[in-house]
């Protein structure tokens, strides 16, 4: 008999995640420790200049703002000046300890996380040369040195990177008060203190900014949203009216096709096979228009029982925002023609548009609408004056959807449009629909 042995092997990661929430936790902070003050902690990272259009930068002469950019290195040498200071007054070897506590601070706007590490080990370095009854384990110099390096680096990378740097000054200051005499003055309490303090408010103003970027972000982000919402939405009417226009006509084409071989006695068998034919492709049309067309109409959207307005109907229209406290004037110039429908619908959407606009911001003011019927296609032009009583009239705030709307109408039918402000403190909306097909009798 052969005896068969089983080994069992267990898969690349079994391993992992079979390991306690406490080792995979510790692994993730060592990884962090790691990859903050370890990984390229000498890197090179040239301290940026401040920006010269901040809201107090802005403010100062064109002379000043140009220096005003180099605020931040102004402060770190100043800074390094005066730790230079402390560092030297009552201590014999100045000429030492200046340096050690002077080089770790300005080497933070060039390299911060190895300003860290110089600035750590400059401390223990500069014990022997101070006073061996002061304080333990800081010399006023290292101290202040620390404290500065600490501050620039956290404001220069992240609150994490702030939390290891803390610990690791705590973990230094613990051993080096154990490994001391007990005649030694100690002021890892203070440093600690301090420093926590100091690292806190610049974790609380890093979080601080990071939240307003997400939040300018955010805000840009849904403004664009909304503008393109709001685009959407004004071509979403414009199809469904157009769906309503097209499909009337091809209906219309459709039944006179259908009845027009029994209007002629014996019509000939070609008139109509041709007539079944256009009765044949209006109702294709007409349902495949129905079915791209159909998926722009909202649920509760209902077709229009009467037709489509035009401009024969701008005396109705003009007659509603005259009831509306609006004074309101129609100017025709011209031969007064029949254009194509979508034409006529899209001419009248953009006075009512420009007119609910004027009452809208305008209340009480008077309004003019000039139609020109000119070779090549429709002017329009809708101005309106500033409102009687500005101070005593408020104006009702709109959606702000009536100049994208106008705009896609006119962009459909490769036209042209321009609205603003004019000198007199109205407003003006000037609209040239080109129509093709127009010979110079009609016009």
């Amino acid at each position: 008999m052969t005896e068969t042995t089983q080994i069992h092997t267990t898969p690349p990661g079994d391993g992992a995640k079979s390991r306690s929430p406490e080792f995979r936790l510790a692994a993730d902070a060592l990884r962090g420790l790691r990859q903050d003050l370890f990984h390229d902690a000498f890197a090179y990272r040239l301290l940026p200049r401040m920006r010269g259009d901040g809201p107090l930068t802005r403010r100062l002469p064109a002379r000043l703002r140009e220096y005003a950019v180099w605020t931040p290195h102004a402060v770190i040498t100043a800074a390094a000046l005066l730790t230079l200071l402390i560092a030297t007054v009552d201590q014999g070897a100045g000429l030492l300890l200046g340096p050690l506590a002077v080089i770790p601070i300005l080497l933070t706007m060039a390299r911060p996380v190895g300003a860290f590490w110089l600035s750590m080990a400059a401390t223990p370095l500069a014990l022997p040369f101070g006073d061996q009854w002061g304080e333990w384990p800081w010399l006023p110099g290292s101290f202040a040195c620390h404290l500065t390096v600490l501050t620039v680096v956290a404001v220069r990378t992240r609150p994490r990177t702030a939390g290891w740097m803390w610990a690791l000054t705590a973990a230094y200051g613990i051993v080096a008060e154990t490994l001391s005499s007990g005649h030694y003055s100690t002021n890892t309490g203070p440093m600690l203190v301090v420093s926590a303090l100091v690292l806190l408010c610049v974790a609380v103003w890093h979080i601080r900014r990071e939240a307003e970027q997400e939040v300018t972000a955010q805000q840009t982000v849904t403004a664009h949203e909304r503008s393109r919402r709001t685009l959407l939405e004004e071509r979403t009417t414009i199809a469904r009216e157009l769906h309503d226009v097209v499909a009337h006509h091809m209906s219309v084409v459709a039944i006179q096709a259908e009845a027009a071989p029994y209007r002629v006695e014996n019509p000939p068998p070609e008139l109509e096979r041709a007539f079944a034919t256009i009765r044949e492709n209006a109702v294709a049309a007409l349902t495949e228009l129905r079915r791209v067309l159909g998926v722009v109409r909202a649920e509760d959207y209902e077709a229009p029982d009467a037709p489509q307005p035009t401009l024969a109907d701008l005396d109705g229209l003009l007659a509603n925002v005259r009831d509306a406290g609006l004074s309101a004037e129609k100017v025709v110039t011209g031969a007064v023609r029949e254009l194509p429908q979508g034409v006529e619908l899209s001419a009248y959407r953009i006075v009512q548009e420009a007119l609910s606009n004027t009452l809208r911001h305008a209340p009480g003011a008077s309004a003019r609408v000039e139609i020109g019927y000119v070779l090549g296609g429709l002017g329009l032009r809708i101005v309106n004056g500033p409102p009687p009583a500005p101070a005593l009239v408020k104006p009702s705030p709109g959606a702000g959807h009536g100049i994208t709307g106008m705009r896609e109408r006119v962009s459909m039918l490769n036209g042209e449009m321009t609205a603003g402000s004019t000198d007199e403190g109205g407003y003006e909306v000037a609209v040239f629909l080109p129509v093709t097909g127009v010979s110079e009798g009609d016009a």
